[in-house]
């Protein structure tokens, strides 16, 4: 048996006992270090989580319990997110700036949170500093309770894919560049799980495997696609799709998804082949799919990416269309939430930019450039620390004329609020949009700017749910939430360099009825800084 499947045969057992009883709990300890590398050759610094680069794999069953304790040998403050997890109540955990103090150097932190009612692809990595240019990213993959199916077999077993792209240049240098006003420099690689050539994923001739794919890079969008073989969509960000097949298929900063393929050619080694998207120049990471018992490698070069034009990506993202019939975490079908039919009580529309302020570049929404405060917004919140918060100060609607500023603006929204939010794009280059603590419908893409009238072309039945989403140059993307999560919670541009320089805000999910069962109180282990700092817990 695989090893993979192994693993999963393993993971389902254990949960099997538990399936009647309090949820699991899964302890890790993960010291956090620097570190040499050499993913594209040479020797870099690199971020290590327990000598590893990536770090390591989680692999859970829904409603497990993670305790997670970091402890940071690094010589500058560290914090993680878990990207995609929902932190159902508990946006304490987010592991962000606007939610957590930072780990100081030389302590440690237990994170605590559940994969609670999830199941899927996600991944976990720095959210400080541009750490994440460095390492310390892995994989968090949620497989499913015994009494919950999946719209598809058991899978022989399935394969982990981090992709993204890399540079030579350490964090610090890439940070130095950013505070100076400069941007990023074009990625010196792509890389499949830490190299350009990783090891082999071995599969047997007549079974179907898993491919679970992640874009952990700090901007570059990304094709995937593997030499003679259809990729048949079965996963996006935890939520199941109905199952088209694809020759490849883009991945956009931050997202995720999972795909099936039938080894089902003649037993060679074939190339799974990564290259960036709408980039000058074409960079590309080849790994193999090894047929146990392969000597050769299949003829013919390796297979094409698709057209360059955006139109192509545009198409394939329409394509996606949400399971209705298929169960997710839970035993009802994911279409027994009418989204629909639901009137939103209100719309944002969130532009970006890319002002100057003081004579530097910065990144914007509706010309406020988030600056990260000294006491995390969620701290200032609960003990109602005055001046750290400028609440509703974000335009709803992009400011017109207004001059750019910096600030730290929340917008506060009210508990089980049904919100349409619009991301217009009005630059050259592709977008990425990331909301923690939710996955929203993506109801509409477009080009130009958007209108009222555009609500017309919605997809209003089966649209896709997910927690990322690309929004295309001069053009807009649409979506639907259902704010049914208390706490504090951070959107953000997903291209990571436009998030240091102040593409995010917090979205304040509030109701004044204080009950468990709408959000945990403050955790008594929680980090207090700066105003915060010597408050009761």
């Amino acid at each position: 048996m695989p090893a993979m499947a192994a693993l999963l045969v393993l993971l389902l057992a254990v949960a099997a006992p538990l399936a009647g009883a309090d949820d699991p709990y899964r302890y890790f300890t993960w010291t956090v270090t620097y570190g040499p590398i050499s993913p594209l050759g040479t020797t870099q610094q690199g971020i290590l989580i327990n000598g590893q680069f990536p770090g390591p794999r989680i692999d859970c069953v829904t409603n497990d319990n993670l305790l997670v304790t970091v402890v940071n040998n690094l010589d500058e403050p560290f914090l993680l997110t878990w990207n995609g997890i929902k932190q159902r109540k508990n946006s304490w955990q987010d592991g962000v700036a606007g939610t957590n103090c930072p780990i100081p150097p030389a302590a440690n932190y237990t994170y605590k949170f559940q994969a609670k009612d999830q199941i899927g692809t996600f991944t976990y990595f720095p959210s400080l500093a541009l750490h994440r240019a460095a390492g310390g990213f892995g994989a968090l993959n949620v497989y499913q309770r015994p009494r919950i199916p999946v719209p598809y077999p058991p899978p022989a077993g399935d394969f982990t894919l981090l992709v993204g792209d890399w540079y030579r240049a350490g964090h610090r240098q890439l940070r130095q560049s950013l505070d100076a006003g400069a941007p990023l420099p074009p990625p010196d690689g792509l890389l499949i799980n830490g190299a350009r050539s990783p090891p082999a994923f071995v599969g047997a001739r007549g079974g179907t495997y898993l491919f679970r794919v992640s874009n952990v890079g700090l901007r570059a969008s990304v094709n995937v696609r593997i030499q003679g073989h259809r990729l048949r969509l079965v996963e996006v960000e935890g939520t199941h799709p109905v199952q088209n097949a694809y020759d490849s298929l883009d991945v956009h900063a931050g997202q995720s998804l999972a795909f099936l393929v039938a080894l089902d050619q003649p037993p060679l080694d074939y190339a799974v082949v990564v290259s960036t998207r709408f980039a000058p120049a074409n960079l590309t990471a080849v790994a193999t799919l090894h047929y146990a018992g392969a000597t050769a490698r299949a003829p013919g070069p390796l297979p094409p990416g698709p057209p360059g034009q955006y139109d192509w990506s545009v198409n394939q993202a329409r394509s996606f269309r949400w399971n209705l019939t298929a169960s997710a975490a839970r035993p009802n079908p994911q279409g027994s939430f009418h989204y629909g039919a639901i009137p939103t009580s209100r719309t944002l529309v969130l532009a970006s930019s890319s002002p100057a302020l003081a004579g530097r570049r910065r990144c914007a929404v509706n010309g406020v450039s988030f600056v990260v405060p000294d006491t995390p917004l969620k701290l200032a919140d609960n003990y109602n620390i005055a001046n750290v918060i400028e609440w509703d100060s974000l335009p709803a609607r992009p400011a017109g004329g207004a001059p750019p500023r910096a600030g730290t603006p929340v917008v506060r929204l009210n508990l089980h609020e049904f919100v349409e939010v619009v991301f217009q794009n009005t630059e050259n280059e592709l977008q990425s949009w990331h909301l923690d603590g939710y996955d929203f419908w993506v109801v509409g893409y477009g080009d130009g700017q958007w209108a009222e009238m555009q609500r017309r072309t919605y997809n209003l039945v089966d649209a896709q749910a997910r927690h990322t989403v690309q929004v295309y140059p001069n053009g807009w993307s649409a979506i639907l939430v259902s704010l049914d999560n208390k706490g504090m919670w951070n959107l953000r541009s997903a291209i990571w360099d436009r998030q240091y320089l102040g593409q995010q805000l917090y979205l304040r999910v509030w109701t004044p009825q204080q009950s468990f069962s709408n959000e945990y109180s403050i955790p008594t282990n929680a980090i207090l800084c700066g105003r915060a700092a010597g408050l009761p817990h």
